[in-house]
């Protein structure tokens, strides 16, 4: 246990040098831009700095039924949080990169809404992952509602402007629309396929990516975690590891990464999980997953990243026909 400290003392005192000497990934090159975007210039007259702050973190979906059980067989309730005495790492606010940013849309009842989001590499510059509890609703054909993303939102600016995303864009795994938010949270991620900004700009042109790993296990150190808690003027950063956690909660089976960060509430679903990267950084995990990414602002869980994450980033990038509820 004590090497073990050690190690992870010496991977966290590494992970700050990197922040201080890994920049962003560098955006594409100077790619020319397309013609200008109506619906992004739409969407960006849209989300004014007054409507993406009152926007409000993605609805949790409802708790789990559980069978009852009668007292002398009653289970503990599920260890979802921090350990006695587990260190935390702290987490603080800055202006964020580029590759992340956040989605702003308006719910069925015009409420605007937010979750965290990062851009990944594909051959097309136009690619974003977040949480499957976060794009789930707009699977298929479903009405357009306002939906973009924005690259490195703080203090109400838009630095790069407003993605739409595309008709049929989001890509979320079947297992997730059939089995539902708890049954189904091994499968909590999701794709969204982006148009160009106002000006005519791929995102990735504009802004970089980080790149997907996929089958790297649950250990990983250093990591730097990024996310936007709803309502705060600029995003979340901070230094931890990930460990293996399966889950105590038969309503929310499969193994899951697990790391502790100060301060991760609702709007931070779909935040990246990083890892450095020659060039810059890799995403090795988003905040979703066993109780839609963790009921306490201090552990974070994600869905493991394997054959079905890979298998839906090829969907995506493929232009296949995207998943949808079967009812």
């Amino acid at each position: 246990m004590v090497r073990r400290t050690r190690l992870i003392s010496r991977a966290t005192a590494a992970a700050a040098t990197l922040l201080l000497t890994t920049g962003p990934v560098p955006a594409a090159g100077a790619a020319t831009p397309g013609p200008t975007n109506p619906t992004a210039k739409r969407l960006n007259a849209y989300w004014t700095p007054a409507r993406m702050a009152a926007a409000l973190p993605a609805p949790a979906p409802p708790t789990a039924p559980t069978a009852p059980t009668a007292p002398s067989t009653a289970a503990a309730a599920p260890a979802d949080g921090p350990r006695p005495g587990e260190f935390i790492p702290p987490s603080r606010s800055f202006d964020g990169i580029p590759p992340v940013g956040t989605f702003f849309w308006t719910d069925a009842g015009g409420t605007g809404r937010t979750c965290s989001a990062s851009v990944v590499h594909s051959p097309d510059h136009d690619l974003v992952l977040s949480a499957g509890h976060c794009l789930k609703g707009y699977s298929g054909t479903a009405p357009e509602r306002n939906l973009g993303f924005v690259p490195q939102y703080h203090d109400g600016l838009k630095p790069f402007g407003i993605f739409p995303v595309r008709s049929n864009g989001v890509y979320v795994p079947q297992e997730y629309y059939d089995k539902g938010e708890h049954a189904g949270s091994a499968y909590d991620f999701g794709f969204a396929v982006t148009e160009p900004n106002q000006d005519g700009e791929r995102l990735e042109d504009a802004v970089g990516a980080v790149r997907l790993l996929t089958g790297t296990g649950w250990f990983h150190a250093p990591v730097r975690m990024i996310g936007y808690p709803g309502g705060a003027p600029k995003p979340l950063e901070c230094l931890s590891w990930t460990t293996r956690w399966v889950s105590d909660d038969p309503a929310d089976p499969g193994t899951f990464e697990r790391i502790a960060c100060d301060g991760f509430v609702g709007g931070t679903s779909g935040g990246p999980m990083l890892v450095p990267w020659p060039g810059g950084w890799a995403v090795i995990g988003i905040i979703g997953g066993y109780h839609t990414g963790g009921n306490t602002p201090q552990i974070s869980y994600s869905a493991s990243f394997g054959s079905a994450t890979r298998d839906l980033y090829d969907a995506a990038t493929t232009g296949a026909p995207p998943a949808a509820p079967t009812s």
